[in-house]
């Protein structure tokens, strides 16, 4: 079984050669082998996930080098749960990008660049969570960042251009300082690997842990868009096309989360710095909640729900029990779908209106009763309604939070439920503009143009006015009036259309499904969480398994 470790990181790759190598003369063929690689990294990673429960983690040396010269890849409880959420919201988002292509008709849309750039994003996501040493878990963010600019950028528009490039330097600034810890702890250590790490880094001098240790979690942090270093999200992500918006929003965030789980609990057991993250963690709850009840945009309001529920994860790594960390793992794999789903609905809703500004649409219950389910499942999941997944997740931090009995502890768990009610709230108020009130006048009809391909600076006859925040800044051309642009997966003609692509419908509907098995299979998804989390603490199965001890 320890063979098929490797796997998750290799099929993508190699996919990604076959992809660029036929993608230009065969797309179909193109769409065949994502579609089949990512089906079979699914499989894979669910075997893993049940392997590693059974008997222990899992570990291969590449090449049969021991630590700390060769590259160690480790399969255990966590690791399996993230690689299996992971691999079905992935496949889920790549249905639903090849369902949009359909719809949009476009007979010249770079697929051959979509495809290969999505699969090597697949295969940095699986590095990061199989990564045994710190230099491949800087890989597999590299490998992310390059496919992540790529993907951002699609279609060429000006403001997915500035977003992107916004990210990029964002990360490329966290990479850097991930650069910097890595080199301070091979220095201080003589090895980077977390096995042999998480024995020597407890003989170093406080001052040189502390820093070790603030430096990555300052990276993680970025990464997982934790307050004060989550500005960049909301104006990266939106602009972004449908399915890529989907599947960094529910993922990639949660890949920082993974890495400061694993670090907290494997390299810096004793929980020195849980007052600080559970200050952020609170911060991140109230600040992002707020932000999102000030915004008019779906997809803003969905991005600062992104970074106010990071927060009730950062809160349980924080309080650093068994208990919390099995509430967090649970509410990691929780999230991954519920975010992913509402940002596919929300492609479902540009799609068919022609804008996701709160403001300029209504009366979507009556004219499309199913995009309204498919909202309204997730949203309340999110919002933690019983008995949904959002709600066992919250439960279980809470719970943690009142048996740690600290006074932050306890102001957290008051965070925690203000910050749900408020997200009902905003599920509620998005829900009364976007479905249950009338249509408002000027409201986009079927066939008005969302996005062209004409963007040239001198027309004088250009568009109507530019709406910030939509995606129609610095684009070009005649249009009807009230056109917005769509961050859709392309950048020439797409209209609005009253008969959406069922490809993309029921690749929604599978995510929804996801999201409400996680509250069918509660139970054994909770024992799962709890026994990875106990595993996490104890860390001698990881540490034995990679030494060989």
């Amino acid at each position: 079984m320890n063979t098929l470790v490797p796997l998750p990181v290799l099929l993508p790759l190699c996919a990604t050669g076959l992809s660029l190598a036929f993608g230009t003369r065969l797309k179909r063929f193109q769409r065949f082998i994502s579609v089949t690689v990512l089906s079979a990294v699914l499989a894979l990673s669910v075997a893993l996930m049940i392997a590693a429960d059974r008997d222990g983690p899992l570990s291969v040396h590449l090449g049969d080098f021991a630590p700390p010269l060769g590259i160690t890849l480790v399969a255990d409880r966590l690791s399996g749960l993230m690689l299996t959420v992971s691999s079905a919201v992935t496949l889920c988002v790549l249905v639903y990008s090849l369902g949009q292509g359909m719809a949009d008709r476009d007979g010249e849309t770079p697929v051959a660049v979509f495809h290969p750039a999505y699969l090597i994003l697949v295969a940095g996501v699986s590095c990061t969570f199989l990564a045994g040493d710190l230099v491949n878990l800087y890989v597999g963010f590299e490998i992310m960042l390059v496919a992540s600019f790529v993907l951002l950028t699609l279609g060429g528009t000006g403001p997915r251009v500035r977003a992107g490039s916004t990210y990029v330097i964002i990360s490329l600034f966290s990479s850097m300082v991930f650069l910097i810890a890595i080199a301070t702890t091979y220095a201080a250590t003589g090895t980077a690997n977390f096995a042999q790490l998480a024995g020597r880094l407890g003989e170093l001098p406080v001052g040189v842990q502390t820093l070790i240790h603030v430096t990555l979690l300052a990276v993680f942090a970025v990464k997982a868009a934790v307050f004060p270093l989550a500005a960049w999200l909301p104006d990266s992500y939106p602009t972004a096309p449908a399915p890529v918006t989907a599947v960094f929003a529910g993922l990639l965030t949660k890949v920082g989360v993974y890495c400061m789980l694993r670090t907290e609990t494997l390299l810096f057991p004793g929980n020195r710095l849980g007052g600080l993250l559970m200050i952020a963690a609170l911060a991140s709850m109230v600040i992002g909640i707020l932000g999102a009840v000030a915004q008019t945009d779906l997809k803003r309001v969905l991005s600062f729900t992104l970074i106010s529920h990071i927060g009730f994860m950062v809160f349980g790594i924080g309080l650093a029990t068994r208990e919390a960390y099995g509430g967090a793992i649970v509410y990691v794999a929780h999230h991954i779908t519920v975010q992913t789903t509402l940002f596919l609905v929300a492609g479902l809703i540009e799609r068919r209106t022609g804008t996701t500004e709160l403001t300029r649409i209504g009366g979507l219950a009556k004219v499309a009763p199913v995009i309204a389910v498919l909202f309204f499942v997730p949203a309340m999941n999110l919002a933690g309604i019983p008995p949904l997944s959002g709600f066992i997740g919250k439960l279980g931090l809470m719970r943690a939070g009142v048996a740690d009995g600290g006074v932050l502890a306890r102001v957290l768990v008051t965070g925690s439920v203000v910050t749900s009610l408020l997200t009902l709230y905003v599920m509620a108020k998005v829900w009364n503009l976007a479905f249950w009130r009338a249509a408002p006048p000027g409201q986009a009809e079927d066939g008005t143009v969302l996005e062209t391909d004409d963007e040239s600076d001198d027309d004088a006859d250009a568009g109507p006015d530019r709406m910030l925040g939509t995606g129609d800044e610095g684009v070009r051309g005649h249009h009807p009036a009230g056109r917005v642009v769509a961050a859709t997966l392309h950048g020439h003609a797409v209209t609005t259309t009253t008969r959406l692509s069922r490809t993309m419908t029921a690749a929604t509907a599978g995510a929804v499904a996801l999201g409400l098995a996680f509250t069918v299979l509660a139970g054994p998804l909770t024992a799962y969480a709890g026994r990875a989390a106990a595993e996490l603490i104890e860390r001698s199965p990881y540490v034995e398994e990679v030494l060989g001890r």
